[in-house]
């Protein structure tokens, strides 16, 4: 499959061949793509953390009200 990419990207590609880093265009493609992948993983934890953060804060602030595992059983046991 031949894939125009546009000059900028055809000039990146032949100079990360030349400096070694890849054989080939469809290595370049193979490692931009996971390279993308893990930057992709990390921004959705680093989001998770921020989230979960501000959830903490909110508990030690007192504005989120909580309950005990105990609480949780009761709740959720059938009624006899």
């Amino acid at each position: 499959m031949n894939v125009n990419l546009g000059a900028p990207y055809e000039v990146a590609i032949k100079s990360i061949i030349e400096k070694g880093y890849a054989g080939n265009r469809t290595e370049v493609i193979r490692q931009a793509i996971m390279a993308y992948k893990r930057i992709i993983e990390e921004e959705e934890l680093m989001l998770v953390h921020r989230g979960v953060m501000a959830e903490m804060g909110e508990l030690e602030a007192g504005k989120a009200k909580t309950h005990s595992f105990e609480e949780i059983k009761t709740i959720l046991e059938p009624e006899p």
